[in-house]
């Protein structure tokens, strides 16, 4: 009996790991205590000094511990590491007990791990993630060898995303006494440098917006490229903070506020250049998320050739700005370059002898020339207000950035009545239900009739990129339901496929505008005072000549520039 209690009694001492390699012969019991003697005094685990002392190897050892537990065994070295699940089980854990997050099924979590028996972690992370923990068995060389590659720091990780070297100068003004304060705090070098590898790629791309989202378990950045969002990277969680205040800093916004949204404005000289960016923040769950908009002057000053205007449709547009007076309105929904458009028409206008004042929400674009008002809603300069304020101030034309109410609305008609060009923008599907919008707002029929002399609605499609665009074989019946006549089916052109290359998106790359042109004529003015519809309207637009968006992209897939299936997507109402 004592003779069995002395053997025993070493067994019972040892770690879950260590008996399994007594029962199974790999290690006698004195070795095994020894190793573990050592593993305490070297403060390492029991595993990884078996594996260095060579008793075992870890392939053995993996296999033994498979076999024993009855658990699955996985060669990490067939995994592809990019595709692991990422942000899921904080890097700090993961690093500490030394495991890997293979996968997500359901409510379960694969992890991996040379150590099975350790109960501790798969309490730590169940708790933390409320997923049910399921072990994989791996080979502890392997394990510590992704773990070194992947489990770096914070700073590391940066540091290694943004090794290169940018000439790229930040125009930070941080004359504020709180910003000055924290400065110092957020000049984290590889933060700095994340930031404007970001902003640099997303230049590059030729992105319209950066997202940078926090999430409970991982912090991603995407982009916004040719209308659709990308997902660029996923740096790590712990620098959301530092991120966010260095974008505040620069931005000119109150560090300390992250309880509401904030607004601003920021400059960075790239290369030659100095682009614009305008900031907003918005408090999530799970930090502040943060968009930022590429201003790019340039596009303002591409003319009306490059907006992709059909010839009938650019010659409206221009008689339209070249009267004295009027309305001119243009539609869309949010993204579909109305801001563009009304600048390139500012620019057209833009003469020494012209006096033009906007008031915008915000001024996305610095136009030398013309004065430009940002709406202040705290400080009680709205759009009504600010219009108010302009037809003191003698202007030949004024612009608008869009129409919310009947208040603004009654003004800026009135402007255009009395010897004024007002230009503006609303919400809507397209040019014929902009009057019944203004209608619905409370507008008198006679006031819309005698003021607004031309409605463009447009949306933006992408286009297709000419280094592989290829030929497509579209059946004669979709190409009639999409809305080709009978005798456009000829076959003296074909429509184009996207195919996607090195040098595009998918297969496009940039975008082009899809226009409906409206001129108000007597025929539309006769249906709008007798507060006609908007099929009504639209159906005498037809009449006239005017296309609707979905013929006009049709004009596009002819000539092409898009594709089909592009258009049907951005015309489908």
């Amino acid at each position: 009996m004592d003779n069995t209690t002395l053997v025993e009694n070493p067994l019972a001492t040892l770690s879950g790991v260590a008996r399994v390699l007594v029962h199974a012969g790999k290690l006698g019991s004195k070795a095994a205590e020894d190793l573990a003697k050592s593993a305490t005094e070297r403060r390492i685990g029991f595993i990884a000094a078996v594996i260095a002392s060579g008793a075992v190897s870890a392939v053995d050892l993996a296999h033994t511990l498979s076999t024993a537990l009855a658990l699955p065994l996985l060669d990490l070295s067939a995994v592809d590491v990019e595709r692991l699940p990422k942000g899921v089980v904080d890097i700090k854990l993961t690093t500490q007990y030394q495991v890997v997050v293979l996968g997500k099924r359901g409510n379960r979590l694969f992890i991996g791990g040379a150590d099975p028996t350790d109960q501790e972690v798969v309490e730590r992370i169940k708790f933390a993630t409320q997923l049910q923990p399921e072990w994989v068995i791996v080979e502890y060389d392997k394990l510590a060898r992704l773990l070194e590659s992947t489990g770096a720091s914070a700073a590391e990780t940066l540091e290694a995303l943004t090794a290169e070297d940018f000439e790229f100068d930040v125009t930070d003004d941080t004359t504020a006494p709180e910003a000055a304060d924290v400065t110092t705090e957020v000049e984290d070098a590889p933060v700095v440098r994340f930031l404007q590898k970001m902003l640099i790629d997303a230049i590059n791309m030729r992105a319209s917006d950066l997202h940078f989202e926090p999430y409970e378990y991982h912090y991603r950045v995407r982009f916004r490229v040719d209308g659709e969002l990308r997902e660029i990277t996923q740096p790590p969680l712990a620098i959301k903070e530092k991120l966010a205040s260095r974008i505040k800093v620069i931005s000119r916004l109150d560090i300390a506020e992250k309880r509401v949204p904030q607004d601003g404005r920021m400059k960075m000289k790239f290369g030659s250049k100095a682009i614009d960016f305008r900031v907003s923040t918005l408090p999530t769950l799970f930090g502040e998320k943060i968009v930022i908009r590429i201003l790019d002057p340039s596009s303002a000053k591409l003319g009306i050739e490059a907006l992709g205007y059909e010839k009938t449709e650019k010659d409206r547009l221009l008689a339209a700005i070249q009267r004295p007076y009027g309305m001119i309105l243009v539609t869309g929904p949010t993204g579909s370059g109305k801001t563009v458009s009304l600048y390139t028409c500012l620019n057209i206008l833009n003469q020494p002898g012209v006096n033009i004042s906007t008031v915008e929400d915000p001024a996305e674009i610095n136009l030398p020339g013309i004065n430009q008002v940002n709406v202040n809603d705290k400080a009680g300069m709205g759009f009504a207000s600010a219009l108010k304020s302009f037809l003191r101030q003698d202007p030949d034309i004024i612009m608008v950035g869009e129409i919310r109410d009947l208040e603004t609305a009654d003004i800026a008609i009135k402007a255009a009545q009395t010897g004024h060009l007002v230009m503006s923008t609303l919400h809507t599907n397209d040019a014929p239900t902009t009057l019944t919008r203004l209608l619905n707002m409370g507008v008198a029929p006679f006031n819309i009739a005698s003021s607004v002399i031309l409605i463009t609605a447009q949306r933006l499609a992408r286009r297709l990129c000419e280094n592989c665009k290829q030929p497509a074989d579209y059946p004669r019946e979709a190409m009639l339901r999409a809305g080709f006549e009978p005798e456009e089916l000829d076959g003296s052109w074909k429509p184009y496929r996207a195919v996607g290359c090195s040098a595009c998106n998918n297969g496009y790359k940039g975008r082009v505008g899809v226009y409906q042109v409206m001129p108000i004529t007597e025929a539309l003015q006769r249906i709008i005072l007798s507060e006609g519809t908007a099929m009504d309207i639209a159906e005498q637009a037809r009449k006239e000549g005017v296309r609707d968006l979905r013929l006009s992209g049709l004009v596009k897939v002819r000539s092409g520039h898009t594709t089909l299936e592009e258009v049907i997507a951005v015309t489908n109402q």
